[in-house]
């Protein structure tokens, strides 16, 4: 090898360490949801099948099971954080697939599987637990990338009824989810958060989950708020068809809470302000399980998409809230294959 092909080699490598390092440098630089959120109001859970929603996190987002033989894989990232959607179409070529597990990106490890049953309702499946949804639900593109929503429909939900580390009798919280006004029905509970850890209603104040549904037919007339059980409180509407939705909560758990909505492919979000905490609401008396596409006592007749959320530990400013949005913003969400329900 002559001298001047190993000076142009030096150089080739010499340039791919520097384009390396800067972009794990750019990668490290930028926040992501639960980055915002700390330290104040930590994440204590994080659940997403489209994208990493810390900065560091190198884990599985959600594990896919085939149906024909069983067989099962964790599907992951994409070295600039955002889902290997490759990996499970190679997986699930020959096969429907289904999703039966979401990672928990959480120190916490607070990974949900499918619902057992509750008081409310027994799922499809064995033993009365709830379906899981199929892996290619609903299929969008985030940061330009293919990715796979979850889409809920009557008779699935995941949960976990012992987590680790959320707010519990009366401890302030936050809560949001991206999820869209495409896929709803106006039935109960198309709720994402905290709730009860026997699978029952223990009444008012036991639940703090954050929810979307229709309040009539067509148009939908979609309204975010915050399911408190036996009741969803501080309504905010959303924009009928709007296709990504940020939904948020925020809740000090003994007097206040408030409604954050907004369109999650621009702009800022909408809030109701500080509200009282409806009577015999207050304080709270959360029990920490936490829930997702039901309601506490698996009520699971809901439909509805899930994209991303988190539930935080203390309640996030509305500063904070506004940060997290423009993070959902930059994720650049955005329609591939989005059914409609309604």
């Amino acid at each position: 090898m002559t001298r001047r092909m190993l000076d142009w080699l030096g150089h080739a490598v010499l340039l791919a360490a520097m384009l390396l390092a800067y972009t794990q440098g750019a990668r490290a630089a930028e926040q992501r949801a639960c980055d915002i959120y700390a330290a104040a109001t930590p994440c204590v859970a994080a659940f997403s099948t489209t994208r990493a929603l810390y900065s560091s996190y190198r884990g599985p987002l959600y594990q896919v099971t085939r149906l024909v033989d069983g067989a099962q894989k964790d599907i992951g990232l994409l070295p600039d954080g955002y889902a290997d959607a490759a990996a499970q179409d190679a997986f699930c070529a020959h096969s429907a697939c289904a999703i039966t597990k979401l990672y928990d990106q959480s120190a916490n490890h607070n990974d949900m599987v499918p619902a057992p049953r509750g008081g409310a309702a027994a799922g499809p499946y064995l033993n009365g637990y709830d379906l899981p949804a199929s892996a290619r639900g609903v299929v969008i593109t985030v940061a330009g990338h293919k990715a796979y929503g979850i889409a809920i429909r009557p008779g699935m939900g995941y949960r976990i009824d012992h987590p680790k580390g959320t707010a519990v009798h009366g401890q302030p919280e936050g809560v949001y989810m991206v999820t869209s006004a495409l896929y709803l029905n106006n039935r109960c509970c198309f709720d994402f958060g905290n709730a009860e850890s026997n699978d029952l209603d223990n009444n008012a104040g036991h639940m703090d989950a954050i929810n979307i549904m229709c309040h009539g037919t067509i148009p939908c007339g979609a309204n975010a708020g915050l399911d408190m059980e036996n009741g969803i409180y501080g309504h905010l509407k959303v924009p009928d068809g709007t296709e990504f939705v940020t939904d948020m909560g925020a809740n000090d758990g003994q007097k206040s809470y408030a409604i954050y909505q907004g369109n999650a492919q621009s702009g800022t979000l909408t809030t109701t302000g500080p509200l009282p905490l409806p009577p015999g609401y207050g304080p709270m008396q959360q029990e920490g399980a936490i829930i997702l596409g039901i309601g506490g006592d698996n009520s699971n007749w809901a439909s509805g998409y899930f994209f991303e959320g988190v539930m935080t530990k203390g309640m996030p400013s509305a500063n904070t809230m506004q940060r997290v949005q423009q993070d959902i913003v930059a994720a650049r969400y955005a329609p591939r294959e989005m059914p409609r329900r309604h």
